[in-house]
């Protein structure tokens, strides 16, 4: 299984960036990390960050066209971008929101997600830990362990 793991603004500060928040793992450990599991899961990895919206949403546009599984941390997209959200509802493949934090937990405007509706499944709050059960679910998932209550425009 091909899998792009895409990265939304500010990830690529991670070790530096609120180190009491998201921790001292640096957006390096997290690669490495998403790729030594990826390898021992037998998946195909591509690990990518960005900034930019209009980046996120070409990738994640690739992601459709190509059919790979996705998982996604579109950082503070997740709270108001529709954009990538409808881009996320292209996806042909799997696709697993995560966030290294427990939006709930936080801040008001942080417990909203455009995002999750879409979403075949969301890990949060585990630190970097999140990617690793995002990779493990995908591993472990094929087209009957989907639920067929559950479909990409988020009717259930």
């Amino acid at each position: 299984m091909k899998v792009r793991v895409l990265n939304g603004p500010n990830l690529a500060q991670l070790g530096s960036r609120e180190p009491d928040v998201y921790g001292h793992v640096t957006y390096a450990d997290l690669v490495e990390l998403c790729e030594g599991v990826a390898e021992s899961l037998g998946l195909d990895v591509t690990v990518e960050q960005t900034d930019h919206e209009g980046v996120l949403v070409g990738w994640l546009h690739e992601a459709a066209a190509a059919g790979d599984a996705v998982v996604l941390n579109p950082a503070a997209f997740t709270h108001y971008s529709y954009a990538v959200r409808d881009a996320c509802a292209m996806l042909q493949g799997p696709l697993v929101e995560v966030h290294l934090t427990n939006p709930a937990s936080r801040e008001e405007f942080r417990q909203t997600s455009v995002v999750s509706a879409v979403a075949s499944g969301v890990v949060s709050g585990f630190g970097v830990f999140s990617y690793v059960l995002a990779l493990q679910a995908l591993a472990a998932m094929d087209d009957s362990d989907m639920p067929a209550e559950t479909n990409k425009d988020g009717a259930t």
